[in-house]
């Protein structure tokens, strides 16, 4: 059983580069642009061997603790794969959100082109996504946390465009540079900790540790920096808003709602798995953490208030909702984390919707400012019910699912010994909740009721195909189910959090 972990990872990434090498042959012969019937077996095949190994990457997370060792980089330092309960969480919201973006690709990709390219790397990124949640120890861990970085980022680049081409240097730059202070923290955690395994609770020796807090304390602060940078946290969040507006809406969404998530899991890992949280807590460290999280709610959300582009202001949301996730890590508490942990998954259905309907606008209209979608409702009704329903979430209306996650993030604030912070971040979430309102709904509330300013808008297209409009439904449907039936993964959430902290 072992074995078939291979399946999952590289599956999808054989595929996809086979797919890349035709489409670079193709190109030296100069053949011509795809023909109704390859774009339809292109398609057919991408979406075979992702839904397959989606499935079997689903199956074997939830088939028990499976482990396989692939080699050894050092006389001590396997790279091997291991799956527990934050990969089987993972990796399942990864798989069901990837699938759902794929199938929306289809008709999309039609406008952008270079559909080969793009279903290519999009397959061989999802294969590293696989390997990084299945990661066993820290150095498997940013192995792969670095390929993810230089698979995605061409993603970004897409159109060639001069615009693309510097947002995406600008995404490989700063998530270099993370990803170094990550590696800083790795060389001094290697001394000190028993093992690089992930072990909940974590494995500093504390014999090992003794006079060389100062250090460790600073090597852990890098390894948050660091890794933060990928979950859009300050000082480093600046590449998510360039980025995010000259990528295709599938990309977006992907990055928005996937690829942040991998700064957070990373971060999980440091803290709860190796370093300790009792390390921690108490310290500078937590501290400082603390107030970058909750700077960046607030920042991200006032920026977002005032950006005019749908994109670039989702992209702002998101370096203010994944902080919400930080906050409730950084509070070292059992009911924060288990909130931090809700929120990872609510949010990845809930932005991925809100992406994919601001593709739909592009696709079908060419629109990309806030201010140019009056009247929206009255010819696209589906599409902007999907975006009301998501954007409930975001803001945390109940029975949507992000009142829950931040019921348990401000309780578990309140319930842990963080000073001034246990009052602090509940006040900054729901000041943030506002402002999320105030940058959502005036998209709902102008797009079913224009006024007469919105008379000038002439909408010549409607709904988009249902290729398109279905997965979308799906993603804002499951917004709003988990909200409304939480319990299991409150559960199942709860025991992760108690077996770490």
């Amino acid at each position: 059983m072992s074995g078939l972990m291979l399946l999952p990872v590289f599956l999808p990434i054989l595929a996809g580069s086979g797919i890349l090498v035709s489409s670079v042959t193709a190109k030296q012969k100069k053949a011509p642009d795809l023909t109704e019937e390859a774009r339809n077996k292109l398609h057919l095949f991408s979406a075979a061997v992702l839904v397959v190994s989606a499935v079997l990457a689903i199956v074997l997370a939830w088939s028990g603790d499976l482990s396989l060792t692939l080699f050894y980089l050092m006389k001590d330092i396997p790279v091997f794969f291991h799956i527990d309960g934050i990969g089987r969480v993972f990796v399942t919201v990864i798989s069901v959100v990837w699938t759902a973006i794929c199938i929306y690709s289809f008709v999309y990709m039609k406008h952008e082109g270079g559909e080969c390219r793009f279903f290519g790397l999009y397959l061989v990124v999802y294969g590293v996504l696989v390997a990084l949640t299945f990661s066993g120890n820290l150095v498997t861990m940013y192995l792969f946390y670095e390929l993810m970085t230089l698979t995605s980022m061409p993603l970004v680049l897409h159109n060639g465009s001069r615009e693309a081409i510097m947002a995406a240097l600008k995404y490989l730059f700063y998530s270099m540079c993370g990803a170094y202070l990550g590696l800083f923290g790795i060389f001094f955690l290697y001394r000190y900790c028993s093992s690089l395994t992930f072990t909940p609770g974590g494995t500093l020796d504390p014999v090992l540790a003794s006079g060389h807090e100062g250090i460790l304390l600073i090597a852990i602060f890098a390894m948050l920096l660091g890794f933060g940078v990928k979950a859009g946290m300050l000082p480093l969040h600046a590449w998510l808003p360039t980025a995010h507006p000259v990528a295709p809406s599938p990309a977006s969404a992907a990055l928005s709602g996937i690829i942040v998530k991998c700064g957070v899991l990373a971060i999980i890992r440091s803290v709860y798995y190796i370093v300790g949280p009792d390390f921690i807590r108490g310290t500078w460290v937590q501290t400082t953490w603390m107030v970058l999280a909750l700077m960046t709610v607030f920042l991200g959300s006032m920026l977002a208030f005032r950006e005019p582009v749908l994109k670039k202001r989702l992209a702002y949301s998101t370096v203010s909702q994944i902080s919400y996730i930080l906050f409730g890590l950084s509070a070292l508490s059992q009911t924060a984390m288990t909130g931090a942990l809700l929120h990872v998954v609510f949010h990845a259905f809930i932005k991925s919707t809100l992406f994919l309907v601001a593709g739909i606008v592009i696709f079908q209209t060419g629109r990309t400012k806030v201010e140019e979608l009056r009247g929206l409702g009255k010819e696209m009704p589906k599409t902007l019910w999907c975006y009301t329903f998501a954007s409930l979430a975001l803001i945390g209306i109940p029975p949507a699912s992000g009142f829950v996650s931040k019921w348990y993030l401000a309780q578990g604030a309140l319930e842990a010994e963080i000073g001034i912070f246990s009052w602090l971040g509940p006040v900054v979430l729901l000041v943030s909740a506002l402002l999320t309102a105030g940058y959502l709904f005036p998209v709902t509330m102008h797009g079913f009721f224009p006024g007469k300013s919105g008379a000038q808008n002439v909408w010549k297209k409607q709904e988009p195909p249902y290729r398109m409009l279905l997965p979308v439904a799906f993603l804002a449907l499951m917004a709003v189910l988990l909200g409304v039936f939480p319990n299991p993964l409150i559960q199942y959430f709860g025991q992760i959090a108690a077996s770490v902290l």
